[in-house]
């Protein structure tokens, strides 16, 4: 459903990506690990449509439809989500607002609004927030824990076709790991091709991925199934695992 071919990317004139290739297909799930600086977060932006992270070379197909220079809306509206390793604070736009006008801009069938907050409220409480959430702002005031369980809130809400999650275990406890982890496998099981990515084995034990792929400048040095997370916990990013 994704397809990433061999593309470069610049971000004011350095080059971050050096030829990145990746496929992820319906219901499956991909581990992207690699040190900080390797260019994982670039990855994500530049798919997901950001300005500054410029595509030099390379192609990126969504079911088949070249991407590369649509804006970051028409690649929403196609299917594609992001969610963000830093969630920013929108002041005065509520959750549920927030969701529906997300749905209705993207074309898909809306429920009335009984039927959307009786929706909304199930998919809390299995994500683990409370209720009071839907009267504040769009991640105003929340913990590091809470923004990411938000996302995959948003996620199971949206229902994209790839969702692209940048270190969704970062900021989390125990219990927020877990529910972030649920969240995943269940979007997975209901067809999103799931791109994850994150610097430990931790979540990676909760989700069990199809394929890990390590990324270290800029490069995808090496690929395999869960048991190269596995690898790296134990040596690391040393050339014994990425080459």
């Amino acid at each position: 459903m994704l397809e990433v071919k061999d593309i470069f990317v610049e971000v004011d004139g350095k080059e971050i990506l050096k030829g990145v290739s990746l496929s992820i297909k319906e219901c499956e799930i991909h581990a992207l690990m690699g040190p900080n600086g390797s260019g994982k977060s670039s990855l994500s932006l530049a798919v997901m449509g950001h300005p500054k992270y410029k595509i030099t070379k390379g192609e990126i197909l969504l079911n088949g439809i070249s991407i590369k220079d649509f804006p970051v809306n028409e690649r929403a509206a196609l299917g594609l989500f992001l969610g963000f390793q830093y969630p920013q604070e929108v002041e005065g736009v509520g959750i549920s607002n927030f969701l529906r006008t997300s749905l209705l801009s993207q074309e898909k069938v809306v429920p009335e609004v009984v039927s959307f907050h009786k929706e909304l409220k199930e998919k809390l409480q299995k994500i683990g927030l409370k209720e009071e959430f839907l009267k504040r702002g769009l991640n105003v005031g929340y913990s590091g824990g809470e923004k990411k369980r938000s996302e995959i809130l948003q996620m199971s809400i949206l229902k994209p076709k790839i969702a692209i999650l940048d270190e969704p275990d970062s900021g989390t406890d125990i219990d927020g790991l877990k529910a972030v982890a649920n969240g995943i496998v269940e979007s997975s099981k209901e067809g999103a091709g799931i791109l994850l990515i994150t610097h430990y084995n931790k979540i990676l034990s909760h989700v069990r991925p199809d394929f890990v792929h390590v990324l270290v400048d800029g490069k995808i040095m090496k690929s395999g199934g869960p048991e190269l997370a596995e690898e790296i916990e134990t040596h690391g990013y040393g050339t014994e695992v990425a080459v």
